[in-house]
């Protein structure tokens, strides 16, 4: 454990020191201030700020943890010398990551729209902020255990960068494609649950359906958000949702850890 906190408090301390996680906080809080303030209205901020959201996170995610495990190699080389667990490294690397990524963005969203939920706000557009902090927490989180699982795999730095760009690309936008010709070509089978199954492959989907749960209006929610509400009602449809985040957190994690123990360096 000391380990993990240890490299953690190293990670958090080199993320701070970068003008990177300092631009990024900055982009979505003029972002999501200038959407408060031209909009007037917290669900259209939140619908706006939710495409900026899906895309951004995982890109910024997947590419910076990536480049930073090559970046820090020969550091990992030299802790592993050292008689220390291989997984307390690998989590310590995770977190180091992780938290600050996480912390810039709960703050640059966070802060200009919790703001305003106190006295010009619902209980429900204070939720519905909830929902997209949390979402894209989850996103954070989950690409970057993807980043570290594909930066621990390979060691070419420039097929490493390469192929988490390809994740990103598959989860960001090929993969709707993908769903949009399956539907199509069996639009005459009943194909609720083959669609439901898939969205749960994909954790942007996910993210997306969280969110869109919480807007009144159902022509917001799309294809797979009127799955979900048809067949689980709103909370079921969520908690499922929310588990399988869960699961997408894990289980990059696990995986990531697994090589990263069995890599010989």
């Amino acid at each position: 454990m000391k380990t993990i906190i240890k490299l953690t408090r190293y990670g958090i301390i080199s993320a701070a020191r970068s003008r990177w996680i300092l631009g990024y906080t900055a982009f979505f809080f003029l972002a999501s201030e200038g959407l408060m303030r031209f909009g007037g209205d917290t669900s259209k901020a939140v619908a706006s700020l939710l495409n900026v959201v899906l895309l951004l996170i995982p890109l910024v995610s997947i590419v910076i943890g990536t480049m930073t495990v090559y970046n820090n190699r020969d550091f990992t080389e030299l802790l592993l010398s050292q008689p220390l667990r291989r997984g307390s490294l690998f989590a310590g690397q995770y977190l180091g990551l992780a938290l600050p990524l996480t912390a810039a963005y709960l703050l640059g969203v966070g802060v200009p729209l919790l703001a305003r939920i106190g006295s010009a706000d619902s209980v429900t557009n204070a939720g519905l902020v909830l929902m997209l902090l949390a979402s894209g927490t989850a996103l954070t989180l989950i690409f970057t255990a993807l980043a570290l699982v594909v930066a621990t795999r390979y060691d070419d730095r420039a097929f490493g960068l390469g192929a988490a760009l390809l994740l990103w690309l598959l989860a960001a936008a090929l993969y709707d494609g993908i769903m949009l010709a399956v539907i199509w070509t069996f639009r005459d089978y009943p194909l609720e649950m083959p669609v439901l199954a898939m969205s749960i492959l994909n954790p942007i989907d996910l993210a997306r359906t969280l969110v869109m749960l919480k807007f009144d209006v159902a022509a917001l929610m799309g294809y797979t958000g009127a799955v979900f509400e048809k067949f689980f009602g709103t909370a079921l449809g969520m908690s499922a949702a929310a588990s399988a985040l869960l699961f997408w957190i894990l289980a990059p994690f696990g995986l990531g850890m697994k090589i990263f123990a069995k890599k010989d360096f």
